[in-house]
């Protein structure tokens, strides 16, 4: 028996409970293995966006387009919700309960937030710019790549609510603290993909 398990069996929890147990560990590797995948198909959908950047079809271009100060503001949501899932972990480490499910709402709410103002975005677009999916190959690439990131938000906020449930119920344990490990992992993945996106769509579209 591991001195991980024993102390988990004698009612403690080791200081970082996610590599506690066997199981635990493999989720974090399947779970690597998983973004590495996510990291090849966010590729994709990048790269398609730069080759069909300028395919405007007569509709507006990205410089006409976009609102940097908007997409600052949901960056900066973003990035802070990042950092609010770091403090959740590090609750975690140190078996504060109370505090990592105050830390992973704070996330969630954030998470929203982002959300909404994203939705926001695309009206305003699609109403008031006359700028649709199948308004360009470009509007296609930009909903397709905005859109995707925007649902691995999504996800992300539903799954990490079901763990704050989860902890309400069953409490911080060697089985619930993998699963919120690699939500954190998740989380901070699609908060890199927006530093990407932010550059790539809308800091590089609005400059040249």
């Amino acid at each position: 028996m591991t001195s991980a398990h024993a102390e988990h069996v004698n009612g403690e929890l080791p200081h970082e409970p996610e590599k506690a147990t066997l199981e635990g560990r493999n989720k974090t590797l399947g779970f690597w293995l998983f973004l590495g995948g996510e990291a090849v198909l966010f590729g994709t959908l990048f790269a398609t966006f730069l080759a069909l950047r300028n395919s405007n079809n007569d509709g507006p271009t990205a410089a006409e387009l976009f609102s940097l100060p908007i997409t600052a503001i949901a960056t900066a949501i973003l990035l802070v919700s990042s950092l609010t899932s770091v403090f959740a972990i590090q609750a975690m480490h140190r078996h504060n309960l109370q505090s990592l499910k105050t830390w992973l709402i704070v996330t969630v709410v954030l998470g929203l937030g982002f959300l909404g103002l994203e939705i926001y975005e695309f009206y305003e677009y699609v109403v008031h710019e006359s700028f649709g999916l199948t308004t360009s190959a470009f509007s296609s690439a930009f909903y397709t790549l905005v859109g995707f990131h925007g649902a691995h938000v999504a996800f992300g906020v539903v799954w990490i609510s079901l763990l704050i449930a989860q902890l309400y119920r069953k409490g911080l344990t060697v089985v619930t603290a993998p699963k919120v490990y690699v939500s954190a992992m998740y989380w901070h993945f699609i908060d890199v993909v927006w530093v990407f996106i932010f550059s790539v769509v809308y800091l590089l579209g609005k400059v040249g």
